[in-house]
């Protein structure tokens, strides 16, 4: 509501600053056209008098210009049907040029004519109403026009609007569940740019802090575990003190507290044996209910994720002319890879591409797969990578980024057996290579095809990744 209160304010003004201008010009322009026809009517007499047509002749001329114009005589009373006084008329008979006066009314045009010794002054009346004649209506057709503008600007800033402020009270929503404790609920991605990214980035987080509570609890069930070998020895010493379960009768005052001394010890291991019991079963109860209720999936359709991914990327794509194309994503191509890391791996290579090259940068997203293995490919037209081998470490880009982009798909890949590479695309720019394990087939040894640890690219020294990063065939 906010949004459309400042878009309305700024409309308005902006629209103030441009029709009142307008209006002002509009209501000159009329006012302009009037005293033009009177200068039209009081020319047509003035020449009827200098031409000598006599009373005749200047009625004619009167006759022609509407009746309108009035000849004066200075020095004697006004004509009958004038406005100007005496005074204006005498004013107007020595001025060299034609004078405009304004009169109850309206305002006269004056214009001398000399023939002779002899000075006459024609008058021609204009009324207000022909002074302003359609002034009132087209200020009112930019009042209109004013509220339209306001109006269509709140609409439209109202539409760009929803789907932010709809993406950004879904994450306000999701944040506050997860502060309640509610891990389980994720949000859909839309919005923006930023709010999208946004959302893939608290999904990863709160599947982050699903892993780490599982990850704790199995530790709290593991150091549980762990203590039951101390209790049982000390379980075991007690028994080793007072092996035999004889009444106490006729036993000295010492045996007899030392004996119930050592039941005392006996009972309290048995009751922190049941404890560390109870905390082991809850701790790993609790973990298997959320792989129960939410299985991970480490399988995945590559195309499918592509296909998602580029519908997202397409729209930025448009936005920024750039042209695109997807290679190979039409056939079902399954890899070992969970959903959210194939996607969040593709969203960082793309995101790179977005972002350190220039507007109107062409790029392609290829698929393919041969010998066990998938490759999937982001070239683009840009200035390409200096240093492959310094942007694929953690942290170490030189592009103004933080790396880590590029280390995201690289674990991703290494997930799987794999690896990622950095070449120079055939379209000029970068080619960033993910190899990833087909699901359905069983990859060779990873030597073959020149994949090497820590993400490092193996470039030119493989032939079957030359053919990859030119294509598909």
């Amino acid at each position: 509501m906010r949004l459309a209160y400042t878009t309305a304010a700024t409309t308005a003004i902006a629209a103030l600053v441009f029709l009142v201008p307008l209006g002002w010009s509009l209501r000159n322009d009329h006012r302009d056209a009037a005293l033009a026809t009177a200068a039209e009517r009081t020319s047509t007499v003035a020449g009827a008098i200098f031409a000598g047509g006599g009373e005749r002749g200047v009625t004619a001329a009167r006759a022609a210009a509407g009746g309108i114009p009035v000849v004066h005589t200075p020095g004697i009373a006004p004509a009958t049907g004038g406005r100007a006084g005496a005074e204006l008329i005498d004013r107007a008979a020595t001025a060299p040029e034609p004078t405009i006066e304004d009169v109850d009314g309206g305002v006269v045009r004056l214009q001398p004519v000399t023939v002779g010794n002899r000075t006459f002054v024609v008058e021609a009346f204009v009324p207000g109403s022909e002074l302003n004649h359609d002034t009132a209506r087209d200020w009112w057709l930019l009042l209109g026009l004013a509220v339209v503008l306001v109006g269509g600007s709140v609409v439209a800033v109202d539409r760009l609007a929803r789907g932010a402020v709809s993406s950004a009270r879904g994450l306000v929503d999701a944040a506050l569940a997860v502060g309640n404790g509610d891990l389980a609920v994720r949000v859909q991605p839309s919005g923006p740019r930023e709010l999208a990214e946004a959302g893939y980035a608290f999904n990863r987080m709160a599947d982050r802090l699903v892993t780490s509570r599982t990850d704790e609890r199995e530790l709290v069930a593991d150091l549980s575990h762990r203590l039951r070998t101390p209790l049982t020895a000390l379980r075991l010493d007690a028994e080793a003190l007072d092996p035999d379960d004889t009444q106490i009768i006729d036993l000295t005052e010492d045996e007899v507290d030392r004996r119930r001394g050592i039941r005392r010890i006996r009972q309290a291991i048995a009751t922190l044996e049941d404890e560390v019991n109870q905390l082991i079963n809850t701790t790993r109860q609790a973990v298997a209910d959320r792989a129960a209720a939410e299985p991970e999936e480490g399988l995945c359709d590559a195309s499918e994720v592509v296909r998602e991914r580029m519908r997202f990327w397409s729209a930025l794509a448009g936005d920024q002319d750039r042209q695109y194309r997807v290679v190979g994503a039409h056939l079902r191509i399954p890899v070992p890879v969970a959903r959210a890391e194939l996607a969040a791996a593709l969203d960082a290579v793309l995101g790179n591409v977005f972002r350190y090259t220039p507007q109107g940068t062409a790029f392609e997203v290829a698929l393919s797969r041969r010998d066990g293995w998938v490759a999937l490919r982001i070239d683009d037209a840009g200035p390409g990578i200096g240093d492959p081998e310094q942007a694929l470490r953690r942290g170490q880009s030189q592009q103004g980024s933080t790396g880590l982009g590029l280390d995201i798909a690289r674990r991703a890949a290494q997930a799987t057996g794999g690896s990622v590479s950095i070449d120079r695309a055939a379209m000029g720019g970068a080619s960033v290579v993910m190899l990833l394990a087909d699901a359905d087939a069983t990859p060779k040894q990873p030597s073959r095809f020149g994949l090497v640890g820590r993400g490092r690219p193996a470039r030119d020294r493989d032939p079957v990744r030359r053919r990859w990063q030119r294509g598909p065939q």
